[in-house]
């Protein structure tokens, strides 16, 4: 698309919003300065009569879905944090989850069939209606020749040219916002943008969702807080994907929670953990976690699906997730400053002593009180005048694990309403720092840069730079041997010192 065509949908986009009344919403005229309070009430003037009914949640749904996948998506996180914006509110846009308008059978009959080459009668001994719609694709339930029932997962038709289309969109908003607003640069608007397209675009290959999918199966089964159905490897193209039926109840059906014999805070706190598990343990997680790509089941058995998006952390990412978590849960923040400094978090010019102080004032709202007493909106308000007020720019590497974190926290909250985060992450986060940071653990990374350094040593003895002189062979035999014996050394001493503190 052109770029007088993204910049056509971006005034479409802004057009639908006027027109529902979603964009500055009546009900919050109250909270708007004078100048907003008569942009709204001249923007109130476009609403079309239809736009004008409903809830503010209805309406900006109803804008959200018109405007394509990428807004859709927004609207799935807003629709898991009804602690923060109102129940009513996550309510009017969970149907944007999972129960969008679907695409005619037929049509994902035929694509199937064109896949995976075969015919539909050739593949399952039953194949049913749409049971979940969704912004990318629909799910259909159907049964395997051998009688394992199973979710078959379809891509919408032409929802790749959507996706293109909305990237542009998407790309343009964030030049003109990185030009026209000051106070956003710091958000990396750009960085952002690309954040957000590159995930949506792996969506498009459902050959890479079952390669998420089958990965983090694996890893869900060492701890045991999540679970994911099995692959059907037979069932698997480009815009098809075949996994077994996932057990339980989807959590975006309201009766998921009141099935009997559900234990609803140990149901949160498998959530939470599952996640931080994912991450810290093994630098990949399910990004995806809203309520209508999870299943559950008594007593609190979770089930994730769709692992179209998933986030990785490099081993520095983790260990500062790690400290900052584990500084939160003792109160330490002191600590929690140094590490935003040492990640490069907080610029250097400011102190490490205020900017704990500001921390203190966050924290200490929430620790103590009773999770129905915390005002979210409050702590996220203040926690964003921290970050302008000490320059902390957006990292583009940890947008994905912000998101999850934002959705997972909803979700829980919404499964259990007294749901302490803090007190679900404290096992998992111990866990990772006594493993990771212990003596033995030091030990073992110094094993491996010993032998990293080795081959390293090793490659350029056997291939010296341009231009040097080649030393005889059998000055090159003993460099070798003497470069050889230097990393043993290493090696062995670094062997000894961790089985002597195992």
């Amino acid at each position: 698309m052109s770029g007088p065509a993204a910049f056509g949908r971006l005034l479409g986009a802004g057009w639908r919003l006027a027109r529902n009344d979603a964009l500055l919403p009546r009900e919050l005229e109250a909270l708007y300065t004078p100048g907003l309070r008569a942009l709204s009430r001249a923007l109130r003037l476009l609403a079309s009569g239809e736009g004008r009914k409903g809830r503010p949640g209805e309406r900006l749904a109803r804008s959200l879905e018109q405007m394509g996948p990428v807004a859709i998506k927004l609207g799935q996180l807003l629709g898991t944090r009804g602690d923060i914006f109102g129940a009513a509110f996550a309510e009017d846009l969970s149907h944007l989850k999972d129960r969008l308008a679907p695409f005619p059978t037929a049509i994902a009959r035929a694509q199937i069939e064109s896949e995976l080459g075969k015919s539909i009668e050739d593949l399952f001994s039953d194949f049913g209606e749409p049971v979940a719609a969704a912004s990318l694709a629909q799910a259909h339930a159907a049964v395997l020749l051998d009688g394992r029932k199973v979710a078959v997962k379809v891509l919408r038709p032409g929802i790749e040219r959507r996706i293109y289309d909305d990237a542009e969109a998407l790309t343009l908003a964030a030049r003109l916002a990185d030009r026209w607003i000051p106070r956003a640069r710091r958000l990396e608007p750009e960085a952002f943008a690309a954040t957000v397209i590159r995930a949506n675009l792996l969506e498009l290959d459902l050959r890479l969702e079952a390669a998420g999918a089958d990965e983090l199966g694996e890893v869900m089964a060492r701890d045991g807080y999540m679970s994911a159905p099995r692959i059907v490897w037979a069932g698997v193209g480009k815009r098809v994907l075949t996994m077994e039926w996932a057990q339980g109840w989807p959590l975006s059906d309201d009766a998921a929670l009141v099935q009997p014999g559900l234990d609803r805070k140990a149901l949160a706190d498998n959530l939470t953990r599952a996640f931080l598990a994912q991450a810290l343990d093994h630098g990949v997680f399910h990004a995806d976690l809203h309520e209508g790509n999870l299943f559950v089941a008594a007593p609190s058995q979770v089930t994730a699906v769709d692992f179209g998006i998933l986030g990785r952390l490099g081993p520095a990412e983790r260990r500062y997730l790690a400290e900052i978590l584990l500084g939160f849960l003792e109160r330490d923040y002191e600590r929690v400053s140094r590490v935003h400094f040492e990640a490069g978090y907080v610029p250097e010019r400011h102190s490490v002593a205020a900017f704990a102080q500001a921390l203190r004032a966050v924290g200490e709202q929430v620790f103590g009180r009773a999770a129905a007493e915390i005002p979210m909106s409050r702590v996220l308000t203040q926690l964003f005048e921290i970050t302008a007020l000490y320059d902390m720019r957006l990292r583009p590497e940890l947008v994905l694990l912000q998101k999850t974190m934002a959705t997972v926290e909803g979700v829980a909250r919404r499964i259990y309403p007294e749901h302490n985060i803090w007190e679900a992450a404290d096992p998992v986060v111990r866990r990772w720092m006594l493993r990771e940071l212990s003596p033995a653990a030091r030990v073992r990374r110094l094993v491996e840069d010993a032998t990293l350094a080795l081959r390293n040593l090793a490659r350029m003895i056997e291939t010296p730079p341009a231009g040097t002189v080649v030393e005889a062979p059998g000055e090159r035999r003993l460099g070798a041997v003497a470069g050889f014996a230097l990393g043993a050394l290493v090696a062995g001493a670094a062997f000894l010192a961790a089985l002597l503190l195992r």
